[in-house]
């Protein structure tokens, strides 16, 4: 069962809070997103957080004032005082939603907590984030069949699509230990690749490197091992969705791929967002869901009631670049692509029933990535090697600087948001990693 719409998303509500009422924040009265924070520079212990317009509001601060009355029990309690989110993921969806609704009426104009609770924010801009949960485990797929495509298209000329695609949502399992919260430097990767028309690898730094635009799924409740998750019960498993820029070493990748898949091509580093937006922050924006007549249709256990009606999320994707010279200059990031979370070939509820329909466990902060996000059109390219053609076409950008890939110094931006008439825009706020250097040999 999906959440429903009910009082928290009425388009109509306003905050005491007057940056969340601005009409261009990501971050409104009706998102009400989770993540992890402190004061930047400080000592303090990390701890919850959910983001309302330019603010911060303290969890922990605001369970003493009394705004949690009705939801506080042993379980609850140590959720809400954890550095942590994942306390929080573990309780019930309804739980979640009760969480929800009590902010939501806490941080409404005209609220009798206000006074009180003025005193639990912290700007944003005053605020330094870690990993919003202890990401146990990582899975990342492959569900663009435009990204797959035009992909296959590059590295296997003659059968860019694998038969089993349109028939199983493929994945892998990836690293957790290298994935880090928005602002991650990291260097360029070392590793072995094979030179065009070359007979033997050589080891160096990568030279091809790449981000991916992908949404995170952060798992809420899990399920017991050799249990499995229906598709009429996966959204009741999910917590919430964030960015992740999944970085990737082309040229690494494309020989080391087969027959298992990338591995150092892939491990090195992995960005998210700070802030979780929850699926019930979403339930305005949900789409439909549809397969070509002409493809196959998935198999009974990956298709459920309302997948057709509303499986999908219409969420807008951007990846901006700034360089180093930019970044000296003061000019801003500039727009790469512009894509959209609903193009998406297979839905959130279908990788989580997926993934479980072996006896797979699944538990709290465990991790799964959309893989990268393109769009039907050129431009809406998730990734450098789709928008460049694996690297024939040049990107001249306005001050004249040309990309094929990341050069050193090169940062990535990407934002996310959902907008519909007759709601408010919602975002995810932004990941911003960046490459360094490769260390030296």
């Amino acid at each position: 069962m999906k959440p429903q719409l009910n009082e928290t998303h009425d388009a109509s509500l306003q905050s005491w809070v007057a940056s969340a009422n601005s009409g261009n924040t990501d971050f409104p009265i009706q998102n009400l997103p989770y993540g992890v924070f402190r004061r930047a520079g400080s000592d303090e212990q990390f701890r919850l957080g959910v983001a309302i317009g330019d603010q911060i509001l303290d969890l922990a601060a605001a369970r003493v004032v009394g705004i949690f009355t009705g939801l506080e029990n042993k379980e609850f309690d140590k959720a809400i005082l954890a550095d942590k989110l994942n306390g929080l993921m573990n309780l019930s969806a309804a739980s979640w939603s009760q969480l929800r609704l009590a902010l939501s009426r806490a941080l409404r104009l005209g609220a009798s907590a206000q006074a009180a609770l003025q005193h639990c924010l912290l700007a944003q801009s005053e605020a330094e984030y870690a990993l919003p949960a202890q990401i146990g485990d990582y899975t990342d797929f492959y569900t663009s069949i435009h990204h797959a495509t035009a992909i296959g298209k590059l590295l296997r000329p003659d059968n860019p699509l694998l038969p089993n695609y349109k028939w199983v949502p493929i994945g892998y399992h990836g690293r957790s230990s290298s994935i880090a919260v928005s602002g991650q430097e990291f260097r360029r990767p070392l590793g072995q690749t094979m030179p065009p028309g070359a007979s033997t690898p050589v080891f160096g730094p990568a030279k091809r490197m790449d981000y991916e635009m992908e949404i995170g799924i952060f798992i809420g409740n899990g399920n017991a091992l050799g249990e499995a998750i229906s598709m009429q019960e996966a959204e009741q498993h999910v917590f919430g969705l964030c960015l992740l820029n999944d970085w990737s070493a082309r040229d690494m990748q494309g020989w080391e791929y087969q027959p298992l898949g990338p591995f150092l091509a892939k491990n090195f580093a992995s960005t998210i967002s700070p802030w979780v937006v929850t699926i019930e922050a979403l339930v305005p924006y949900r789409s439909a869901w549809s397969r070509d007549a002409a493809d196959p249709q998935p198999l009974p256990y990956l298709e459920s009631s309302d997948l057709r009606d509303s499986g999908a999320f219409d969420i807008q994707l951007e990846v901006l670049l700034q360089t180093a010279a930019m970044r000296s200059a003061g000019s801003a990031p500039e727009r790469l692509s512009l894509s959209n979370f609903r193009h998406s070939y297979w839905t959130v509820s279908q990788l989580l029933t997926h993934h479980t329909v072996n006896g797979c466990n699944l538990r709290a902060g465990d991790l799964l990535g959309s893989g990268t996000q393109s769009g039907p059109q050129p431009e809406e390219a998730g990734s450098l090697m789709e928008l460049t053609q694996g690297g024939k076409k040049t990107i001249t950008l306005a001050n004249g600087e040309q990309r094929l890939y990341l050069e050193d110094g090169d940062s990535i931006v990407m934002r996310g948001w959902a907008s519909k008439d007759g709601a408010p825009r919602i975002g995810f706020g932004e990941v911003l990693g960046t490459l360094l250097p490769a260390r030296r040999e």
